[in-house]
């Protein structure tokens, strides 16, 4: 899995205190429609949990790389965590996050 963040600057105008957002790509060398799909949910369904440790107004684009389809639920939250984690640190400069 891979994460790419955006977090605005403080000075453009619409940068307000907006919620944070989350997009997912599930290509199709996931798996068929019903594997992206469940994939897709699962990866839904962990973000939503996560948007608390996001920066206001930050943009995230979550890629699910092929073993994605043969993950469990707990893998995919893991890595979901690992990876924001370690993508908000990088935008926000903070290595203790």
């Amino acid at each position: 899995m891979v994460v790419h963040l955006l977090v605005p600057d403080e000075n453009v105008s619409d940068a307000g205190a907006g919620t944070p957002q989350v997009g997912f790509v599930v290509s199709k060398a996931v798996g068929n429609s019903v594997q992206r799909n469940l994939v897709k949910r699962r990866l839904r369904a962990a973000a939503a949990g996560r948007l608390g440790m996001l920066p206001d107004s930050a943009r995230a684009v979550v890629r699910a790389l092929p073993p994605s389809a043969g993950a469990s639920y707990g893998d995919l939250d893991r890595d979901l965590d690992s990876c924001l984690r370690r993508a908000v640190a990088r935008a926000t400069g903070d290595a203790a996050r």
